[in-house]
């Protein structure tokens, strides 16, 4: 994070004596990054934090992998994967998660919960960056709560204990890093603060208020994620009080939560490179998005984008917002993921460059994911994929005389 924030009770003094107010010492825990050479934060703890009476294995979901080859463009229909949940009823936001895509750097699941909160859970793997297709509740963590609605981003540091509580169905599209996310370099001065030209700022990103104390029960299970000879493996472990005796913390490492609303697109005399919508970083990969916005202002300018082969990256687009009807002859509506890799040509259907011709708005929310090394589908993928998109811009497939489909006009910028 690139700013401090200080909640609840802390001494004055770091690493000195906190006592509550019948003189018992509060249990002071270091929280930091990179061998703590980077952020952190200083958290004060009711009861002893290292405080495990049992530990068993946590058997994951599926988290098999299939390259993608032969190599081709792929459509992934997420709404597919789970059924709409009435009052009370949905996967667990933690538990139920489907990988959809992953390579060793990141990895790409779905989930669509009830209003049950989720198991306790922290990934000792790397940082969380949660995006909230539809819905909203909170996010209890040891930090304190953060609240969420749909179209946020919900960033949660590495071995950050939480849980989620739903007060509505939501969709979640969890993006799990091997590494910490953060806002692009460029936008921050040398000490990290978001510059003029970014286009968000601090008062953006909203971390909790206040912490969260839960009295009394002991023998806490927390789900926690991490690595065992290069694999993603669990483990429950048993607490002997309560995660959530936080009483006060200070630093900049933190959870907060940044909404698409707050994102100020940037645009040009002419068609902008994905870069200008990044919006976070990890090791190897970036998350961008793509709002609506006045597109170029050149007289001739042709505001899809050119045909493009992103030659170090795979590049996963999900769909979330926009009349998707204008996309008919490929299959993309809502809650569709694009993928296309590293190798391959993309760009809008045919038809859609003329149609582009003297529009000055597009009316489009997605969120893009580019990743360094080769992405693998993940058993949700496999599951969620529409076989017919790798021939739609060419209208048919090989041996076919023509396409099965009415291929209208595609005004999606960076389809």
């Amino acid at each position: 994070m690139p700013f401090y924030r200080s909640v609840g009770s802390v001494p004055p003094k770091r690493h000195t004596q906190h006592r509550d107010p019948e003189g018992r010492l509060y249990y002071e825990e270091l929280m930091g990054e990179e061998g703590f050479s980077s952020d952190s934060s200083l958290l004060y703890h009711r009861g002893v934090p290292s405080g495990i009476v049992d530990s068993q294995v946590w058997e994951l979901p599926d988290q098999s992998r299939t390259p993608n080859h032969p190599l081709k463009p792929r459509h992934l229909k997420l709404h597919t994967l789970f059924p709409e949940p009435g009052e009370g009823e949905g996967a667990c936001p933690v538990e139920g998660r489907r990988m959809v895509l992953g390579n060793n750097d990141v990895r790409i699941s779905y989930v669509v919960s009830g209003t049950d909160p989720s198991s306790y859970y922290r990934n000792a793997i790397g940082d969380e960056c949660v995006y909230v297709e539809a819905g909203s509740g909170v996010v209890e963590t040891v930090f304190g709560v953060v609240p969420y609605r749909t179209q946020d981003y919900v960033l949660i540091p590495r071995a950050t204990t939480h849980r989620w509580v739903p007060s509505e169905p939501s969709r979640l599209y969890a993006i799990e890093a091997n590494s910490h996310i953060a806002p692009p370099k460029r936008y921050l001065s040398r000490f990290g603060q978001l510059l003029e030209h970014a286009p968000y700022c601090e008062r953006d990103l909203h971390g909790p208020g206040e912490t969260i104390l839960v009295e009394g029960p002991r023998d806490i299970e927390v789900l926690v994620k991490h690595r065992v000879g290069g694999q993603v493996v669990g483990t429950r472990m048993t607490y002997d009080t309560h995660p959530f005796d936080v009483v006060g913390w200070d630093g900049c490492l933190y959870p907060y939560t940044f909404n698409l609303e707050d994102y100020m697109p940037i645009t040009g005399k002419i068609h902008q490179p994905p870069p200008v919508h990044q919006v976070f970083e990890g090791w190897n990969f970036v998350i961008c998005n793509f709002l609506p916005r006045k597109v170029d202002y050149h007289p001739l300018s042709i505001p899809v984008p050119y045909y493009h082969s992103n030659v170090d990256s795979d590049e996963i687009m999900f769909y979330v917002g926009g009349d998707y009807e204008a996309r008919k002859g490929s299959g993309i509506d809502l809650g569709s993921i694009s993928v296309h890799p590293g190798g391959y040509a993309h760009g809008p259907q045919p038809s859609a460059i003329e149609a582009s011709l003297g529009v000055e708005t597009f009316d489009e929310t997605a969120v893009m994911i580019d990743t360094f090394q080769p992405l693998d589908l993940g058993e949700a993928g496999v599951a969620a994929e529409d076989a017919s998109y790798a021939w739609s811009w060419a209208g048919r497939h090989s041996g076919e005389s023509g396409s099965g489909e009415d291929g209208g006009p595609a005004v999606f910028s960076n389809s």
